[in-house]
């Protein structure tokens, strides 16, 4: 272990989740999230990783045609207070009937605890898209359905469904993330059903609630796939989009009524069933 280590904290005014893909594909290790952006720790300075930030960022506003505000902010500390500044930034979360915390901390003895260790994957809950999710599950999921959850990210969609007794598949396109889920899964003494590299084209199976939290256009472009997956009455529950965004992922979901919509800051999740056909005859 070396001496010092560079911290990196990542101030921006919006396209988290953008940002979130463009440091995933990047960085060759894990990256915090918070409220306004990322920390991202390295014993390697971090500048490379600077300026990859901002020609991002020029290049999103061009395409975008909008202004994004980018800080960052690097600075030297001691090894020493690596595990005390990562562990006292990370707190416990309740969120409807579950209770998120870390390895480190106690569980709550009146909800449904999931641990996580969060130095393994991204998904805490903290996250808008993630906590809006997380509701979705806790009003809709019963004990006996069987639930996709794709994109599983850190897995803790998928082990909230399972806590409430629900029977589990998952994936996800980046293999981090599958084998992260799997272990978050054993800490909480759970098991997936399946879970699977790559996209939902690849289910075969019918499910009574299906969840995706990724990126608006993402949910455009699996639109069919994840209605296929669907079985009668099924729920579909679609986070991770932007409220500037909802109508044009609506427009690839006209087959599907809104029953509810969960928002929380600049975030929307949308909770649908597929609208049933009237027969006249």
């Amino acid at each position: 272990m070396t001496e010092h280590y560079y911290q990196l904290v990542v101030t921006l005014s919006s396209q988290h989740s953008l940002f979130s893909d463009f440091l995933s594909d990047t960085l060759p290790v894990g990256f915090e999230e918070t409220d306004t952006g990322f920390i991202i720790r390295s014993e390697e300075n971090l500048d490379t990783i600077i300026w990859g930030l901002e020609q991002f960022t020029e290049a999103l506003q061009k395409a975008l045609g909008e202004t994004i505000e980018l800080e960052c902010e690097q600075t030297k500390l001691q090894n020493s207070d690596w595990v005390k500044s990562y562990q006292s930034s990370i707190k416990p979360l309740a969120i409807d009937k579950f209770y998120i915390y870390p390895t480190w901390d106690k569980p709550n003895p009146d909800l449904i605890n999931i641990v996580i260790d969060p130095a393994l994957a991204f998904g805490t809950g903290h996250h808008p898209t993630t906590a809006s999710a997380l509701r979705a599950i806790s009003r809709y999921v019963n004990a006996g359905d069987r639930v996709l959850d794709v994109g599983c990210g850190s897995g803790i969609l998928g082990m909230a469904a399972m806590k409430l007794g629900a029977t589990v598949d998952a994936c996800d396109t980046d293999p981090i993330s599958v084998e992260n889920s799997v272990v978050n899964a054993k800490l909480n003494s759970l098991d997936f059903n399946r879970i699977w590299e790559g996209s939902s084209s690849l289910v075969d199976d019918k499910y009574n609630f299906v969840v995706a939290n990724i990126v608006a256009d993402v949910l455009t472009f699996i639109a069919k796939d994840l209605k296929k997956a669907l079985e009668d009455d099924a729920i579909l529950v679609l986070s991770g989009i932007l409220d500037k965004y909802e109508d044009k992922v609506l427009n690839f979901y006209k087959d599907c009524e809104v029953i509810e919509k969960i928002t929380q800051d600049e975030w929307v999740t949308l909770i649908l069933k597929e609208k049933k056909e009237i027969n006249n005859d």
